[in-house]
């Protein structure tokens, strides 16, 4: 599992470390992994031209030790500094004197270079970039040249993965001690490049519990149900769906479809795509509704494609009124009370795209897309739910706010595709029904859903939501194999 911390934990975390190594050890640890890194991407280091953007904090300090390294391997190096008379001392010391030289022409330096190391800003900067660190930035990624991250983009903020302005695009980030919330949420993982995370000793310093988390597949396939010798279908647990509509059958096929590859003992569904569904899964149990009159399930799915009107609250209310957990997403997220779901006795699991996050929230979808960990994390405390956000990260939150937010890693931009969070919602209903908790239904059902689609859009052409169904079960078995 990947997890990432506060920048106020990492920093208590390397106050301690600190306080039981010698001066100026764990910045040397930092800059020999920066520099290893450097010289793998690099492939030959001497001769090759290196240019360090250094600014006046500690991530300077990181870029100039790691600078004075490679100068000491036959590198060429150079450093423009941004705020001369702040430069990290010991930093330059040792850069000028293992033959790095300071640029006397940033931009004549940074055109003929080979690598670009920013060490503009640490994981304390807010705002973006300052005005006189832009065009440098410019010219870094106007380049021929690979951009490594010291620790975080510079221009990104660390702990919400926000970009208040512009950043510095890495191809690679080299991030010490533990990851930042910022190099595994959008719009801040974008610009992170590939991401190298370097020990430099702060695991026992660090809290049990991170603030963000990301799960992998030996994690996910722990989680997944399986069943036993004496399993039965409401052992293995039926999910209610509710969904589709005249208008829009597919929805209903596309959730049940979900349900029922994600592992469901049996489907009911409830609405008015019944001949659609049975049609395409005779397995399907269908009623005409109401879903109390439906039969016995263990977790109901609500919302996707069933169009707005009373008979979309209704069903909405009756299915809350459920003593199971319940899905809400889609159109059944419109007229959702909060205080009615926070007085649920069972538990709720919403899956809003940024949109339908942003009517919820009551603000613009820009802001939500901007900051997807705080309008998350806002979500769940103002419902009282557990939290599915889609997106180009999705990002599950719990309502207990000292659980980790969990990050999925999954996916390909061609998820996004008409239908394909109705297979999500059917995904994770079907978990939730076999008796999974609401975090780790949504995290599981993130996962394989991008994992499928990975499968399914292996030959790089464009791929359907059905199509996305139809790989899961390779998507369970390859977890299964991990």
């Amino acid at each position: 599992m990947r997890t990432a911390h506060h920048v106020e934990t990492v920093r208590n975390a390397e106050a301690a470390l600190m306080a039981r190594l010698p001066e100026g050890e764990l910045m040397r640890r930092a800059a020999a992994g920066l520099a290893a890194a450097c010289a793998d991407l690099l492939g030959r280091v001497y001769g090759a031209r290196v240019v360090l953007l250094v600014g006046s904090g500690d991530n300077g300090g990181d870029a100039l030790y790691a600078g004075a390294r490679l100068a000491r391997r036959g590198a060429g190096v150079g450093a423009v500094l941004l705020a001369p008379d702040r430069t990290h001392a010991g930093g330059l010391a040792a850069f000028t004197g293992a033959g790095g030289r300071i640029a006397a022409d940033p931009f004549a330096a940074l055109a003929g270079a080979d690598l670009v190391l920013d060490g503009i800003t640490g994981i304390g900067g807010r705002g973006g970039l300052r005005p006189d660190a832009v065009p440098l930035a410019r010219a870094a990624r106007g380049a021929n040249a690979v951009v490594v991250a010291v620790d975080l983009p510079s221009g990104t903020e660390a702990d919400s993965g926000e970009v208040r302005g512009e950043a510095l695009r890495a191809d690679a980030t080299v991030t010490f001690g533990t990851h930042k919330p910022a190099l595994l949420i959008d719009p801040a993982r974008e610009y992170a490049g590939t991401v190298r995370l370097v020990d430099i000793g702060l695991g026992p310093h660090l809290p049990s519990v991170p603030a963000v988390e990301s799960l992998h597949h030996r994690d996910v396939a722990r989680l997944l149900p399986v069943p036993t010798g004496e399993s039965d279908k409401y052992r293995r647990g039926v999910v209610g769906v509710v969904a589709g509509s005249a208008r829009y059958p597919g929805a209903a096929v596309l959730a049940v479809a979900g349900a029922l590859r994600g592992g469901a003992g049996a489907v009911r569904y409830v609405g008015r795509a019944a001949d659609a569904v049975i049609a395409r899964f005779p397995e399907a149990l269908v009623h005409e509704g109401p879903p109390t009159r439906a039969g016995r399930v263990q977790a109901w799915v609500v919302g996707p494609g069933i169009g707005e009107g009373g008979d979309t609250v209704g069903a909405v209310q009756e299915v809350l009124d459920a003593d199971v957990p319940v899905l809400v997403d889609a159109d059944g997220l419109r007229p959702l009370d909060p205080a009615r779901v926070r007085d649920r006795g069972a538990p709720t699991l919403l899956t809003p795209h940024a949109g339908e996050a942003a009517a919820l929230l009551g603000v613009s979808r820009g802001r939500v897309e901007a900051a997807r960990l705080t309008s998350v994390r806002e979500l769940a405390a103002r419902f009282g739910a557990t939290v599915l956000l889609k997106g180009s990260t999705t990002l599950v939150a719990s309502p207990d706010p000292a659980q980790p937010v969990r990050a999925n890693p999954m996916g390909t931009p061609w998820l996004a595709t008409a239908g394909s969070g109705d297979v999500l919602s059917g995904l994770a209903g079907s978990l939730l029904a076999a008796g999974v908790a609401p975090l780790d239904a949504a995290s599981v059902a993130a996962y394989l859903h991008g994992l499928a689609a990975r499968s399914a859009a292996e030959r790089g052409v464009p791929l359907t939501a059905d199509e996305v169904a139809g790989a899961l079960p390779t998507a369970w078995a390859s977890l299964l194999g991990a």
